[in-house]
């Protein structure tokens, strides 16, 4: 056994504690990153890259039908196998020895095998060959384990070997048919490029679609997977499933049943926390970790937890952002130097409770940032809720003959200033970051209205809302 001692240890090299070891190193301190698996993790290899991949061309092809002129340029169908081969591509097969150079190009050791806490500031990685190496923080361990999809106890479930998101992202080829168990962001993702394909899917979810968004948004990409083929089973659950010669029927709560090549869940994520030792330092295995707004875990000064592993917000983005502020404080507090963790401040990750960006690659596409008019209302919060039909606007009717699409804005009436946006329609996930900055820097209505939108185009729907709520005194 060989043993190494370094500033910070941080166990997982997704993107997440990448990023964290990252910060920490530009802050001076020696930094070691443990990984079981590739180096760049899901987002790189299972989740964000892959799946948006095999999103865009099916994508493009509607668009491009969408428009007069391009229409009549398209004369052949989807070519699946090339989709496939380009997902190859960008997650470089599965190799990720692009990720290995850019850590040692940042002064990040590596070390591979499986890490676990043995107690405070101890970590013990086994590699794949059954040797340790013993690494021991100075200053810090960061917890960046991720999440792994939730398996729920239906019976004969597992006997079928059903798809998980990191299946249907890796898969080499498409099903001739697919069931999706449950109605979030990765069922409606999945369903909508397996729909692509020409994939006969069926979803399966106990609500609504995308729970927690603005309810036009779930209505609208459900109503845009019926027009693909899909179909969309709401007020149901798996109570059974049966394995077949050519897959497995799913038995449902209400009776009915579904038969498909393959089935996939997507009913929820739990913390990648069983096997990392928790125990050794009094924290219980297989629960989320609880942070502070510096990523650190209460009761201690040297454990941190960043990513989806805290459950604060299940987005590769904001577990990024989590990542650049835990790995600066990590440094400030080895330096001695002072910690800004007030609110907005360089080592506080505010934005996990008031602004957090999300994107459905669905279609239509669905963004939002801040908190929905439902959940304002359930606050009791003075709010008014503007609405913009994005048909509407000049620039809609040049980006497509059918031009579907809303745009919902919270505002807060006391201070006049935005709190939640949600858009609808194509590619929207580009109006995202606009409203993203107004909510985070509380730019007040009246100074937004010298924010002129550039004409023709969707952005003009800023103006429509300001022209609905009108010019706030003072």
């Amino acid at each position: 056994m060989t043993s190494r001692e370094y500033d910070l240890i941080v166990i997982g090299a997704g993107a997440v504690g990448e990023n964290v070891a990252d910060r920490a190193v530009q802050g001076g301190l020696s930094t070691v990153i443990v990984e079981s698996e590739l180096a760049g993790g899901d987002c790189s290899y299972w989740a964000c890259m892959p799946s948006k991949t095999l999103l865009r061309s099916a994508a493009s092809l509607r668009g491009a039908r969408s428009v007069d002129g391009a229409r009549q340029a398209v004369t052949g169908e989807l070519d699946v196998a090339a989709v496939f081969a380009r997902r190859d591509r960008i997650v470089h097969d599965w190799d990720d020895g692009g990720q290995v150079r850019w850590l040692e190009g940042a002064g990040i050791d590596l070390v591979r095998g499986h890490g676990a806490l043995t107690g405070p500031k101890k970590v013990t990685v086994t590699s794949p060959e059954g040797g340790e190496t013993r690494l021991v923080a100075r200053h810090a361990v960061a917890v960046c384990t991720g999440s792994a999809a939730l398996m729920p106890d239906v019976p004969g479930l597992l006997e079928v070997e059903p798809w998980t998101s990191r299946d249907a992202t890796s898969s080499p080829s498409a099903p001739v048919s697919l069931v999706i168990l449950g109605g979030g962001v990765v069922a409606v993702e999945m369903a909508t490029a397996y729909a692509g394909f020409g994939t006969d899917v069926t979803i399966v979810a106990r609500s609504g679609l995308l729970s927690g968004v603005e309810d036009f948004a779930g209505d609208a990409v459900r109503q845009g997977l019926e027009a693909m083929g899909v179909t969309v089973r709401l007020g149901a659950t798996a109570s059974a499933v049966h394995g077949t010669d050519d897959g497995a029927v799913v038995v449902l709560s209400d009776g009915g049943r579904v038969a498909a090549e393959r089935v996939l869940v997507a009913t929820g994520r739990v913390p990648r926390t069983m096997r990392i030792g928790l125990e050794t330092v009094g924290l219980m295995p297989g629960e989320w970790l609880d942070v502070d707004d510096t990523l650190r875990v209460p009761g201690t000064d040297w454990l941190y937890a960043v990513g989806d592993v805290n459950h604060r917000a299940l987005l590769t983005h904001q577990g990024k952002y989590q990542a650049r502020a835990a790995g600066d404080v990590i440094a400030a507090r080895a330096r001695g130097a002072a910690v800004d963790d007030g609110p907005w401040g360089t080592h506080a990750a505010t934005a996990d409770h008031a602004a957090v960006p999300q994107v459905v690659f669905a279609d239509p596409e669905v963004a939002s940032v801040g908190i929905s008019s439902t959940k304002a209302a359930d606050e009791g919060r003075p709010v008014r809720v503007l609405d913009v039909d994005l048909a509407e606007l000049a620039g809609s009717s040049t980006y497509s003959d059918a031009y579907r699409g809303q745009a919902r804005a919270v505002v807060d009436t006391d201070r006049h200033v935005l709190i939640g946006a949600t858009f609808v329609g194509p590619d929207v996930a580009e109006l995202l970051h606009a409203a993203t900055i107004a909510i985070v820097g509380e730019v007040p209505l009246q100074r937004l209205w010298h924010a002129v939108p550039p004409y023709p185009t969707v952005s003009e729907l800023w103006l429509r809302w300001l022209e609905d709520y009108g010019r706030p005194a003072g």
